[in-house]
């Protein structure tokens, strides 16, 4: 499974949310999340956050991962795994954007998020370690 959660060269001048993903058939729940940011101006800030939904209308209060707060070009990855909350069906980003100092008011970022799905990071179920154990 590869997902674009936020699209390649995607501008971004104000806050807001990516499309909501299904991730209800992936095999692991484990991801890979690559974000790449190719343009920025000085003196602002890039936030990017992944949430998640049981039914794709209610969004988790708080982020299921938020990656490093971004100033600069470059390319940051971190592991979303999402193998021990079977609730979470849909997934979706949301960046936060913000300027200071002189200059053109209005921040400006062109970046995008790609997550691919990587084999399970988490261990069995405590079940299984149970009866793993027991042997």
């Amino acid at each position: 499974m590869k997902l674009n959660l936020i699209p390649p060269d995607t501008k971004m001048e104000a806050n807001g949310d990516g499309a909501a993903f299904d991730i209800s058939t992936s095999a692991t729940r484990t991801f890979l999340c690559l974000l790449m940011v190719t343009e920025q101006i000085e003196q602002e800030s890039l936030d990017v956050s992944i949430y998640g939904s049981t039914d794709s209308e209610t969004w988790t209060k708080k982020p299921l991962l938020k990656l490093p707060q971004q100033f600069y070009r470059g390319k940051t990855k971190l592991v979303l795994d999402l193998s021990l909350r079977p609730e979470i069906k849909c997934i979706r980003a949301r960046w936060d954007v913000n300027r200071w100092g002189r200059g053109a008011p209005l921040p400006m970022f062109v970046a995008g998020l790609e997550l691919v799905e990587i084999p399970s990071m988490s261990r069995e179920t405590p079940a299984k370690d149970a009866a793993t154990a027991a042997r």
